[in-house]
């Protein structure tokens, strides 16, 4: 077969090398088509009636759905936000040093335990919520025979932004727990027993070596959870209207069944669409100047 400067002649390709390789561009072309189509078909084409269902007024183009979910909805959007962000400050928190204690020490029967909620659906976490959490539920009576609480008098967890937060925590703590450990896990162990060698701790382990070298995964964790806050219905639905206050998605399902306003429905869904895009477009804008230094 001839060579020119040390590179493969095309026109020494033989039939069945032109037939081998044009299979491989379909078979490549497909895999990469067939996603994006799906993408395209699942999530694109929705949203974007969505958005042109939200812009519509009386038969005419425009913003008032958006000017009126702001201004009769813009307290829920702030506590959905509240929500949100403080679950997944707790979430990654504990995530964090969890993980980096079980991937340093290592106890799979603990770290069993800890990934429980996975197998858990949403729907279950909040009535197992309402019963731990409740007046008169599991929690305070475990309080009451320590003397922290008056069962006569009993705090009402439940019904607010703490009962939320809590039972967010609890269920999406296992799922940040795995990508968490996944990232842990991949940085060569050659660096810890260096660090060790030098008398760190675990605590700096896991804070000076474990986190640092970990940031880009965490970060799309965050980003992922995040999204799962904002979206979370059936835990949100079940725990109450925190004194008045509502979740983004229960007020949906109350624009769509009670007032049956599809319009004002897919401007709120918008706007929870774009909460989740900007959390999106500042971490990958942050990844992308990292890049570029």
């Amino acid at each position: 077969m001839r060579k020119s400067n040390g590179r493969m002649n095309t026109a020494d390709i033989t039939p069945q090398g032109k037939i081998s390789k044009m299979l491989h561009i379909a078979l490549v072309s497909v895999i990469v088509i067939v996603p994006v189509i799906l993408v395209c078909v699942i999530y694109v084409y929705p949203f974007l009636r969505s958005f042109e269902s939200s812009l519509r007024y009386k038969d005419a183009l425009s913003l008032y759905n958006y000017k009126y979910a702001m201004r009769v909805y813009g307290g829920d959007i702030l506590f959905t936000i509240y929500v949100s962000v403080l679950s997944l400050f707790f979430v990654m928190l504990i995530a964090v040093f969890v993980g980096g204690i079980l991937v340093i020490r290592g106890n799979r029967v603990i770290e069993f335990f800890f990934k429980m909620p996975l197998f858990i659906p949403f729907v279950v976490v909040g009535h197992a919520m309402r019963t731990f959490l409740a007046p008169r539920g599991l929690l305070n009576s475990m309080l009451s025979q320590i003397g922290l609480v008056d069962m006569n008098n009993p705090p009402n967890i439940i019904f607010g932004a703490l009962g939320i937060i809590i039972s967010l925590t609890w269920k999406q703590m296992a799922f940040a727990l795995l990508l968490v450990m996944a990232a842990f896990r991949s940085v060569d162990r050659s660096y810890l027993e260096a660090a060790r060698n030098f008398g760190a701790g675990t605590f700096r382990l896991i804070t000076g070596i474990l986190l640092p070298l970990s940031k880009g995964s965490i970060g799309v964790a965050a980003v992922l959870i995040f999204s799962s806050f904002l979206q979370n219905f059936s835990v949100v639905m079940m725990m109450g209207n925190a004194g008045g206050s509502k979740h983004i998605m229960v007020n949906i399902y109350n624009i769509i069944n009670y007032l049956n306003d599809m319009p004002l429905a897919n401007a709120l869904g918008v706007i929870s669409y774009l909460l989740a895009l900007g959390a999106a477009i500042i971490y990958f804008k942050e990844g992308m100047k990292k890049n570029v230094s």
